[in-house]
């Protein structure tokens, strides 16, 4: 059974670790102002960024979804870890070396021991195979391989920034090595880079084949790509990694670890069919190509690039799909036409002359070929309409009708609705077909549509208490040094909200703001873990990064007016019950209690004016 991992290293890796380094590896972060990042969340799919990163204390909540943590728990929700897995990785990045602790017979723990997660082994696993097929590569064996790559213009530096491989010829070559480094047979198998034979021995996967290694967006080999070279060889020109805990088909794109930042800075993304493609568009000077890897490019794809896209309404960007030019390129064309509704980015089609692809068209024209392709993109709006009617006789009155039925629904479902008066025009122009005509199938084709992707927003309250108590749990999550004594001193009555109270309740379990040291993920986290309440744990995500109402940076003077303001509500509240009470009262019958009533009633009412100085200033 594996160990406990020691808790002071836990909270060793949430200090070192600086989240927005580990979130910008999946989503493009921009300033929102106050030191928070913004971006599109990685958790729902959105098109107005609601996704918050605060640096300062190291933590991220969604204000669309109400996903939020620290660096820890976003790898656990994106990239599907255990918590072990996710601390395992986080410290491999910061040069942590972990303790675990079991607990012996006696309950002692057995000290410390090293017990990575299943992923840890595997991506290690993927890793040694990449370095043995990569040292393969110049072997005598591999010439077919190297003659593959060098008639496709690729040379050794090449294949070495690809990590280009090759698998032997050897039925278990690969299965030993690893075997031989401690991995275990179930390991392999489950990593997918060895089978079992039907001998029932342990044989590899990839035999005889050029290899990519396959990584994710951060840079993980998370399986291969494998070519075939000889003609004997009866299995698929292309094999891939099977899905495995670590690969899924639908999420992987080829060069996206290379791409990613590319992508981001230029707001654009051209998609493109094989490994040999990625190459060629990368070395001719398009860096932000990606392949998918044996299967259809489709919707877990685009929620990846639309991430990286910062796929937003006030952004801009470009998707831009090259195919071939035969009737699969066509087709393929037409399919990602269905998926254009799925972005903001605008989508545009490339097609090379002659049906080349990119690969090609660099080994025949030159660098510059590649990147005039890219260059004389087509939106797809157009290329689909073009291609529709390609279909139809349009020098006779049938073939126009029918083909105005074909097309006048992609027309009505342009989601820029700005561009549906031109292209109703433009298809008007093609079809031969008077103004009105088109228009009125255009109108009939879209129907009444709702707006796309509408989203309830998080509704946030707007009545002064609630944005008074909010203020001053924000204080104690995000600057509990300052909000110190005065903080802890108001307990939870002051607070009018049941979720509110619990996580006043959790602060005080946690010790209280004076205990927090210097703050951060870990006092944040400390509290979110005391709070038995989902509600109450969300809120403290939501807290940790929503920016203070304050344009300067906080103060002693801050705290005590958002403090006064919040006992203040509680105060007025008594001195009402207060004088409801003294009115009632006999101050003859009931004498004693009258005084002692009215007493208190002067007192709160001294306390209320004092409060009320106090709380001079606007939040």
């Amino acid at each position: 059974m594996a160990g406990r991992i020691r808790d002071e290293d836990i909270a060793l890796v949430r200090e070192r670790t600086a989240i927005a380094d580990v979130i910008s590896e999946t989503v493009t972060l921009k300033s929102a102002g106050g030191g928070n990042l913004k971006g599109l969340c990685p958790f729902h799919d959105e098109k107005t960024p609601s996704f918050t990163v605060s640096p300062a204390r190291n933590v991220y909540f969604c204000h669309g979804c109400g996903q939020g943590g620290d660096a820890i728990k976003f790898l656990i929700d994106s990239d599907h870890l255990t918590f072990v897995e996710s601390v395992e990785r986080l410290a491999g990045r910061a040069g942590i070396q972990l303790r675990y602790e079991e607990p012996t017979g006696g309950g002692r723990p057995s000290g410390p021991r090293q017990q990575p997660g299943q992923r840890q082994r595997l991506v290690a696993a993927h890793h040694d195979a990449a370095d043995f097929y990569t040292s393969q590569l110049i072997t005598p064996g591999a010439r077919a391989a190297r003659e593959f790559l060098a008639q496709r213009g690729f040379g050794r530096e090449h294949a070495e920034r690809y990590g280009c491989g090759f698998a032997p010829d050897g039925w278990d070559t690969l299965t030993r090595h690893l075997r031989q480094k401690g991995y275990s047979a179930d390991e392999l198998v489950t990593a997918g880079l060895s089978r079992p034979a039907r001998s029932g021995s342990l044989i590899d996967r990839f035999r005889r084949r050029l290899l990519w290694p396959i990584k994710d967006i951060s840079g993980d080999v998370i399986g291969f790509g494998a070519r075939k070279l000889f003609d004997d060889d009866d299995g698929p020109k292309y094999l891939n990694t099977p899905e495995t805990p670590l690969y899924k088909k639908s999420h992987v794109l080829y060069g996206i670890d290379q791409a990613k930042r590319d992508i981001a800075r230029e707001s654009r993304a051209v998609i493109v069919e094989g490994y040999t493609d990625v190459m060629a568009c990368h070395l001719a000077g398009v860096p932000t190509a990606v392949a998918t890897c044996g299967t259809a490019f489709g919707e877990d794809h685009i929620k990846v690039l639309r991430r990286l896209l910062m796929d937003a309404k006030d952004l801009g960007g470009e998707i831009i799909f090259t195919f071939d030019g035969d009737a699969a390129g066509q087709k393929a064309a037409m399919r990602a036409f269905s998926d254009d509704q799925r972005f903001v980015a605008q989508t545009f089609i490339a097609v090379s002359p002659n049906g080349m692809d990119p690969c090609e068209l660099r080994l025949n024209r030159g660098d510059l070929a590649v990147r005039d392709l890219v260059g004389a993109r087509e939106p797809m709006i157009a290329f689909a309409l073009r291609s529709i009617m390609r279909q139809y006789d349009l020098d006779t009155v049938e073939g126009r009708v029918a083909a105005l039925r074909s097309t006048a629904p992609l027309v009505a479902q342009i989601k820029d609705r700005s561009l549906r008066p031109g292209y109703t025009r433009r298809l008007a122009d093609d079809l031969g077909l008077e103004m009105p005509e088109v228009e009125h199938a255009v109108r009939r084709a879209g129907g009444s549509q709702p707006d796309e992707n509408r989203r309830r927003p998080v509704q946030v309250t707007s009545a002064p208490q609630l944005q008074v108590e909010r203020e001053a749990l924000k204080l104690a999550l995000q600057e509990p040094v300052l909000a110190g004594p005065m903080f802890d001193a108001l307990d939870g009555t002051h607070f009018t909200d049941p979720v509110h109270v619990v996580l006043r309740g959790a602060v005080g379990d946690a010790g209280g703001t004076t205990t927090a040291a210097g703050g951060g993920v870990v006092w944040i986290e400390k509290v979110r873990d005391l709070c038995d309440d989902l509600g109450a744990k969300a809120l403290v995500s939501e807290l940790a990064v929503e920016p203070l109402r304050v344009d300067r940076d906080p103060d002693p003077q801050y705290v005590a007016v958002t403090l006064a303001r919040l006992q203040s509500a509680t105060v007025t509240a008594r001195i009402a019950d207060l004088k409801s009470k003294v009115q009632r009262i006999n101050p003859v019958a009931n004498k004693d209690e009258y005084f002692a009533l009215f007493g208190e009633l002067l007192s709160l009412e001294q306390h209320a004016r004092a409060l009320r100085e106090q709380a001079v200033g606007g939040l």
